[in-house]
Order: C-alpha cells, then structure tokens, then sequence
C-alpha cells in the first residue's frame, strides 16, 4: 500500500505539472474567459478518483495504466480526431509518416492452416537478399515456435531497431508432389525499409493511366512523379486517373507536394485557421501554395475517384483539383475531415504524445469540409458491401503471384473475365468511360465539372439552406 501511496503522490505532483505544461503560453486565454475558469479545481476529481482506486479498488492496480487510461478519455472527450498516443503508437506513426521503418523488408499473411506465411519480400530489402521467397512459412522468430501467434505479434516480433539481428527458421514448400519441404535457419540483419504509398499502377487500354494511393507520406509526391513520367515517355500515357478511394489521408505538407504535381506555380492548395494564443478566435494560421512547376501540362485530362473513405489530406487534394477545375471528380462524398492535428510529446508518460485538433483547413473555396465532406462532379454510387467485395477480388487476384500486384481485378474494366461471381468496379468503369469521350480537356470540363459552389459546401450552410426551404414549405 506504501508504494502506491507513492505512485499517487508522484501522479498528484504529475497532475500539477501537467496543468503548467498544457496552461504555458495559454495562461492569458485561460483566464480571460468570462468564467474565469479554475483549472486546479477542475482536475481535483481526478485526483480524488485515482484516491478511491487505489484505496478502494478488489486488486492491486497498476497506476500508470490507470492514469494513461484517464488521458485517453480526456483526449476522447474532445472531438473524433484528438487522441492519446502511447509510446509504441508514436513510435509506429511516425516510421509510417516518414515512408519507412527498421525490419527485414518482408510482408506477412496466413495461409488456410493458420501458418504465418510470407506474402511478399521487398525487392532490395534484407529479407530478399537473404533468399527469402514469397510462399515461405515462418516456423520460429529467435528461437520461438509462431504457432498461435497472431500477424501484428509475428510483425512486431520480426521488427527491430536497424542492426540488429533476427533468426527465422523457415520452411519452403516443395516445388514438386512427392518432395520434401525444405527447413532452414536464417539470420537476417534489419535495417531501413520504405513504405510505398502506390497500391497500384498501370495504363489500361487507350493510353489511360491508374494510380491508386494509399496514403500521404513524404516521399509520395517523388512516387507518383516517377511513375507518371514511367508512364508518360514509355508507355504513351494521354490522360489519368488518381484513384483516392479509401484513402485516410496523411501528412498536411504531403498534400501540397501532390497537388503541385498538376496545378500551376503559386496556386492555392489549402489554408488552416486556428486559435490565436490570447483572443480565443480563429485566425489564419497557414498557407499552403503550390511552388514548382506542374508535371503534366494544364490540359492533360485527370479524373479523381473518390469515395466516403477519402479523407483528411486526400479530400485537400481533392479540393483543390476540383476548384481549379484540374480534375473531374468521380465517385461519393468524401469523409468529411477538414481538420488539423498537431502531435504534441509529452514527458510523462515517457516517449507519449497528444494527438491535438489545434485548427481547420479550408479549401481553395473558403469553406472547411468538415464533417461535411466533399461532393464528387459525377456521383457513382456503390455499397459498403460491394466495395468490400471489389477490395476483396482485387486482394485475391494477386495472391498466388505477387509480381501481378499492379494487374489487380477490377472487372471488365481492367479487361478481366467477367462471370456472375465478378465485382464490376464501376467508378473506376465510368472514370474511364469519361476519358474515353474526349480528347479535348475543355470538352470534358464543360461537361461534367461542376460548379465548386454544389459540390464544396459549409456544414452549417448546408443546413441554414435546408432549415430556409422548410420555412418557405409552411
């Protein structure tokens, strides 16, 4: 009992600094809110909480989880976005936003007997120049069976700082009946793997490009440039489609860096608002312009997909391209995020951080999406079900053969047999489609983009319209 007596002054001493630390340079706002709010007082039944807990609770707790718990609520009671970031979650966010991360380069999968299965190796990575094959079956990571391991503890376990040293025992199927399998050791030293943000690309027939995104990340701008000049001077690439379905977004800078692939020097991406330190009101925070010269030139047709998925720096890209009339955006509305987190790092808990909605960003439209979204040009509708189904059958037609990740299944459209079982992508189909109309990219701005006044609209204006028309009805 001593000791978490001990444990509850040290989080008392805690709490109080935690105020200083999140009332520093807030101070001035804090208290001059007309009631004068009095933060001491208001966390003091946290403190009496945690009193009962440790008094009061049937077994002994375990404090720190106690009080990480607390903070994720806090952060919960906020608002969707803000969060609660543990050591190891701030650790895997930021590997993934820097486009890489220390392990042996090797994507993992079960097969049908629960195995932990390679699925793929990177090309380049360690794990490939060890001799690695997609197919092999992990049997042991340093010495422990994997057998009831789930993926993300084989992952996690495979993972390490770059350096050091991991042992796989392996076992390769045989590549003919009535052989035997083959069972190895593997010593494989970790090191830096990047992370593609390209799920796929190709050019289908008629010299129209397809590129879906998987995220924002820093090096995606340098991807989708290589690969559209890949596209472009060898394979006679005329028009695109840059597929943001399902993506969550990313990194703000990171959307600037895309956008500027299309749109003119000096061009408006995004700007945000945020609280300025001492009035309590939203101000302009930042602006965000496109500084290089576009890849593609101004009347190369681009069509965008998009579905309720596409969020946070994805629906910035989108914004733009649409309001500039860059792009024709095909497919649903958008998720709906128009807001910015800040990562904030904390002292205590060690190597944790806040994950603050500190502003909003609007679009080129002077409006912020947020919770709202944004409306597509053309509309194509398709259920939760069957894009599960689409995802599914596009997963399924590269499993057996990794090398065939950028021929993806998505029905007639990529020119695959289509039977009654098939999932017919038809927002990808009509994207096409589109494409197919018109050379000319004014020809098809005049008649399919539409007005960015229907298709980027307020929240709160969409609702005053709504709450207008039902007066007028009575």
């Amino acid at each position: 009992m001593r000791n978490s007596r001990t444990h509850f002054v040290a989080l008392s001493v805690f709490l109080i600094g935690l105020v200083f630390v999140v009332a520093n340079g807030f101070s001035n706002r804090i208290f001059a809110q007309e009631d004068q709010v009095d933060v001491y007082r208001s966390i003091a039944p946290i403190g009496e909480v945690l009193n009962e807990i440790i008094e009061n609770y049937v077994d002994e707790p375990d404090v720190d989880e106690v009080v990480e718990g607390a903070l994720i609520g806090m952060m919960n009671a906020l608002d969707r976005h803000s969060s609660f970031i543990s050591a190891e979650m701030l650790r895997e966010m930021r590997q993934e936003t820097e486009g890489q991360f220390d392990g042996i380069g090797v994507s993992i999968r079960m097969d049908d007997d629960q195995n932990i299965t390679v699925f793929q190796p990177i090309a380049g990575s360690p794990a490939s120049k060890a001799g690695i094959y997609a197919g092999d079956v992990i049997l042991e990571i340093d010495g422990e069976s994997t057998s009831g391991f789930s993926l993300s503890e084989a992952a996690q376990r495979i993972r390490g700082p770059e350096g050091t040293v991991v042992e796989l025992k392996i076992l390769r199927p045989a590549d003919e009946p009535g052989m035997e399998p083959e069972i190895f050791d593997v010593e494989i030293e970790r090191g830096k793997i990047p992370i593609e943000s390209i799920l796929e690309a190709r050019v289908l027939d008629d010299g129209i490009g397809y590129i879906r995104v998987s995220d924002f990340k820093k090096q995606t701008a340098q991807e989708l440039t290589d690969k559209i000049e890949e596209f472009k001077e060898e394979q006679g690439m005329r028009a695109l489609v840059l597929d943001l379905r399902w993506n969550p977004g990313g990194l703000l800078g990171a959307s600037k860096d895309v956008a500027e692939l299309f749109l003119p020097r000096n061009t408006l991406v995004t700007y945000t608002k945020g609280r300025k330190p001492g009035s309590g009101v939203l101000g302009d925070d930042l602006r965000l312009e496109t500084q290089r010269r576009a890849i593609l030139p101004e009347n190369f047709p681009i069509v965008v997909l998009v579905n309720e998925s596409t969020a946070s720096s994805a629906e910035i890209v989108t914004g733009a391209l649409q309001y500039w009339a860059r792009a024709i955006v095909v497919g649903e509305k958008t998720y709906g995020k128009g807001s910015v987190q800040t990562v904030i790092p904390l002292r205590r808990p060690e190597n944790s951080a806040l994950r603050l909605t500190t502003a909003h960003y609007y679009t080129p439209a002077d409006i912020t999406i947020d919770e709202q979204g944004i409306f597509p040009d053309v509309e194509v509708a398709m259920s939760r079900e069957k894009q599960r189904e689409l995802l599914q059958q596009m997963m399924e037609s590269y499993q057996d053969d990794p090398d065939l990740r950028h021929e993806q299944n998505h029905g007639s459209v990529t020119n695959d047999e289509v039977t009654e079982d098939t999932v017919e992508d038809v927002q990808l189909k009509r994207a096409v489609e589109i494409l197919r109309e018109d050379d000319v990219w004014e020809n098809l701005l005049e008649r399919y983009h539409r007005d960015p006044s229907e298709t980027q609209v307020a929240k709160a204006e969409e609702e005053d319209d709504e709450a207008d028309e039902a007066a007028a009805k009575n």
